[in-house]
């Protein structure tokens, strides 16, 4: 029986179409993959469904009954809820605080929290959801946190459970974690629908996956027929070589370095060197430490002790201008706060920080810049209409790929690299991870960061462990296995397999 069928949904935002007669159908008591790059329409069409956008076009069948969604309240009242890549919990509340909220049990006009927490603790033990209820969410790790977020969800009477990007921020053994709560749900009869552009983790554990792509549904396909080839071939329209061969390249000398780099509380004495044709991935789960450490090497903050060397030059007291004229490339990890200026155009925003190099006693070279702007949008596959257009016009993984090919195209010596291939398609992370290896084959020192761990592994020479800013281990990528990394990253031990909840 079908739990959801979705049929020639159109939605339009001003003149762009985000979705063009897109299909969807769900079995009930299935998991259903909606695989597709950003930008796809796969987050637009569940909040369509969950009745935070209304479709220009198009008809909704849940159980087989048409209906019309204005509000979430009214998706939760059908069965629908919703759990969103970004946590809507309140810290200083308990689990069962944030569970119950908003569906109080009370006598008389009275909280019964006694009741509410046995209530909780009944779904909780029933379908595996490990949860503390008296714990603080402020205090718990992620992996907990969503699992509150799915009890929440289910709290309301959820039947069918949409997930937005639910591996974004997890550790692989949270993954295998979740995975096991998801298919413990299924045998409950719970119908759930992942929203994801991971092709490994869809092939884990859907049991069906639709391909979405520049808002068209691409087709439907079984898991169990699919291979990743074939997905990202669906999700790209070419085929696409999925693993970027890394060569043996011989390290030369130190070009950045950092000895006992210490930031306040945030980040605790790192000790880290980079060497020429090397790349050091640092792994860990976002929030421990990653962007106060790419900030201070880029010279946002300021050390609060310790040093930083850029080719044998201390920097640690010099301005951002400075170390980029030293030789340091920097890709910040969010392009709208730290890489682009949305209100400036496509040529602007590609010679930016580095207009110094176009301009002769005070006067920009305007040809010079055009020519490198148009090289870069041609170089990394911008769409845009021409290089005077409004860097706000550019999706966001157009937008990525100009914050990328610009640092490239100025050939820095040593590069910061943050979430490369963050919101870009199939076919485009194939062509940034070929090139960043390019760079590491001229020689150039890469420092990595990437909340993606197989982006990580497969580009990184040698990983570095950061968890609660400080590095917990390091060495050659070929010494970590995924579950090794994965404990380290969880603040665990490896020698008792155990992770160290905070």
């Amino acid at each position: 029986m079908e739990a959801l069928r979705m049929k020639g949904i159109i939605k339009d935002f001003g003149s762009t179409r985000a979705l063009d007669q897109a299909d969807l159908v769900v079995k009930k008591g299935e998991i259903h993959s909606l695989l597709g790059e950003n930008g796809a329409g796969k987050t637009t069409l569940m909040k369509i469904l969950y009745g935070m956008y209304e479709p220009n076009q198009g008809e909704i069948f849940i159980n087989g009954n048409k209906v019309v969604i204005n509000s979430p309240k009214e998706a939760m009242n059908l069965g629908i809820n919703m759990v969103f890549q970004h946590f809507m919990l309140i810290p200083n509340l308990s689990v069962t605080e944030n569970i119950i909220l908003g569906q109080e049990e009370t006598k008389l006009g009275v909280l019964s929290y006694k009741e509410a927490r046995k209530k909780v603790m009944q779904l909780s033990e029933q379908l595996g959801l490990k949860v503390r209820p008296d714990m603080r969410v402020a205090d718990i790790p992620v992996g907990e946190k969503q699992r509150v977020e799915i009890l929440k969800a289910l709290y309301r009477g959820a039947d069918l459970l949409i997930l937005d990007e639910p591996t974004a921020v997890l550790t692989p053994q949270e993954v295998k974690e979740l995975f096991k709560v998801l298919k413990a749900l299924k045998e409950n009869g719970k119908t759930i629908i992942i929203i994801t552009h991971k092709l490994k983790e869809t092939m884990a554990v859907a049991d069906n996956v639709t391909v979405l792509r520049n808002g068209k549904t691409q087709g439907i396909i079984a898991a169990s027929e699919a291979t990743p080839e074939i997905l990202a071939q669906m999700m790209v329209g070419r085929s696409v070589i999925l693993e970027a061969v890394k060569e043996d390249v011989n390290k030369g000398r130190v070009l950045l370095e950092t000895k006992d780099l210490t930031l306040g509380k945030k980040l605790k004495k790192i000790n880290l060197q980079v060497q020429q044709g090397q790349i050091l991935g640092i792994a860990g789960v976002e929030g421990n430490g990653q962007t106060e450490l790419l900030e201070t090497l880029l010279g946002l903050e300021t050390a609060t002790s310790g040093s930083i060397y850029l080719n044998n030059t201390d920097v640690t007291q010099k301005a951002v201008k400075e170390r980029l004229k030293i030789g340091l490339g920097f890709i910040a990890e969010d392009r709208n706060d730290r890489g682009l200026v949305n209100g400036f155009s496509i040529w602007q925003n590609s010679v930016l920080g580095y207009q110094d190099r176009y301009q002769k006693n005070g006067i920009l070279n305007m040809q010079k810049i055009y020519v490198a702007s148009r090289q870069i949008v041609s170089n990394y596959q911008v769409k845009v209409e021409n290089i005077f257009s409004k860097t706000s016009s550019l999706s966001g993984g157009n937008a990525q790929k100009l914050l990328v090919g610009r640092v490239f195209y100025h050939d820095p010596e040593v590069l910061i690299i943050a979430h490369p291939t963050r919101g870009v398609d199939v076919g485009a992370i194939e062509y940034l991870h070929n090139e960043i290896l390019q760079l590491r084959k001229k020689g150039k020192a890469i420092l990595l960061v990437s909340a993606d761990l197989d982006e990580v592994r497969q580009l990184s020479d040698r990983i570095a462990v950061l968890y609660e800013g400080k590095i917990v281990m390091e060495g050659n990528t070929s010494d970590f296995t995924e579950e090794a990394l994965g404990i380290y990253m969880a603040g665990g031990d490896l020698v008792n397999r155990e992770v160290v909840l905070s």
